[in-house]
């Protein structure tokens, strides 16, 4: 009897060989149905015969975390220690770095901490070289650096691995919800009109997860791998940057060979050159979405010339535990005056979302 992953690589292969037309709309609809209930079930065979596995243990640091991806030998310690100033083994053979390797790179008032890890292969997501390893650092970060060079450059493969280990990149999580109920079967609401997925395709998916009595609400119109990256439970959804080194090693046609493979925008490097660094620092940061919060003293007047520099879709409770780790526990209230303040010194809860410019106060507790 075929494996689950045979039996999805027939019907991929039967979707990809049929005409796409108003007449097969349908059927392919169907196919594509088969292969999430497929992939559910694997899903579902992978998490119970997982293991705890070694993994690498890395401290966060820093405002953001940021990962090199990329393949063996193209130059990932090299820029971490460029970026950083880190001292990353670098050679001319491949893996290395057989650990995770952090360094700080300051920009404009951030610290960034930059993980240089193992270069992965074909096959990573499986475990092949320590992929395991590497992707579940990966989805820890907050942006991930794809790194090829001029003469490996399929960084298809790597956005493959990434994805076959559940990390999308550069998309949003679809905007669906599930309510469960004990009795009444399944029900599909949409406040969109549907065209990727039938009502039958969709409860044909729940199904495969075990839901038999529910509702779901599509505010979305998702194709079947986005039902099941919400179903999952598990996906983790990472901004990128691309790059591809070596470019004063550049040979003509470079462009085209690379263009087979690669469809979006990248950043042209060479790390042992210098170029492209303070572009990357610069998209790096712009990419993390940093905000600037100015702390106000009780009774004093605010510090505005060194804010603190902390990510987008901040709380008040990021602010406390950059000042101190007992603040989160002894935290009463927070004042606020800026963007996010509905009116000047406004008194907001822990979990406060604040804006670029926010001036904030941070009260607590004494301590007997």
């Amino acid at each position: 009897m075929a494996t689950i992953e045979e039996q999805i690589k027939e019907i991929e292969d039967e979707i990809f060989n049929t005409q796409k037309n108003k007449a097969t709309e349908h059927h392919i609809g169907k196919l594509k149905a088969k292969v999430a209930k497929l992939r559910a079930q694997l899903e579902l065979n992978r998490a119970k015969s997982s293991g705890s596995g070694k993994g690498f243990y890395i401290k966060k640091s820093g405002d953001a975390t940021v990962a090199l991806v990329g393949f063996p030998s193209v130059g990932k310690s090299s820029l971490l220690n460029v970026l950083t100033g880190s001292r990353s083994e670098v050679a001319e053979y491949q893996f290395t770095t057989l650990d995770v390797i952090p360094g700080i790179m300051e920009y404009q008032g951030a610290k960034i901490q930059i993980l240089d890890m193992p270069g992965i292969i074909r096959g990573a997501s499986k475990g092949r070289g320590r992929g395991k390893e590497v992707i579940a650092a990966a989805r820890n970060s907050d942006i991930i650096l794809l790194m090829g060079d001029v003469f490996n450059f399929r960084i298809d493969v790597l956005e493959r691995e990434l994805y076959d280990a559940g990390i999308r990149l550069n998309r949003k999580p679809p905007d669906i919800h599930f309510t469960p109920t004990e009795r009444g079967g399944l029900l599909v609401r949409s406040t969109i009109p549907l065209q990727k997925m039938t009502e039958g395709q969709i409860i044909e998916i729940l199904r495969a997860y075990g839901l038999v009595s529910g509702t779901i609400v599509m505010r979305e119109d998702v194709e079947p791998d986005r039902l099941v990256d919400f179903l999952a439970g598990n996906r983790v959804f990472i901004p990128s940057i691309t790059v591809i080194n070596k470019y004063d090693q550049s040979y003509e046609g470079v462009e085209r060979n690379i263009r087979k493979y690669l469809t979006g925008e990248y950043m042209k490097l060479s790390v042992t050159k210098g170029m492209g660094i303070e572009e990357l620092r610069r998209t790096i940061y712009e990419r993390l979405g940093f905000i600037r919060i100015y702390l106000k003293p009780i009774g004093e007047p605010a510090d505005m010339d060194e804010p603190l520099v902390i990510l987008n879709s901040s709380t008040v409770k990021a602010v406390c535990e950059h000042l101190h780790r007992d603040f989160v526990d002894l935290f009463r209230y927070a004042n606020v005056w800026g963007p996010s303040a509905k009116y000047p010194g406004q008194v907001v809860g822990i979990n406060h979302l604040l804006k670029d410019g926010d001036i904030v106060t941070i009260v607590i507790r004494k301590v007997s």
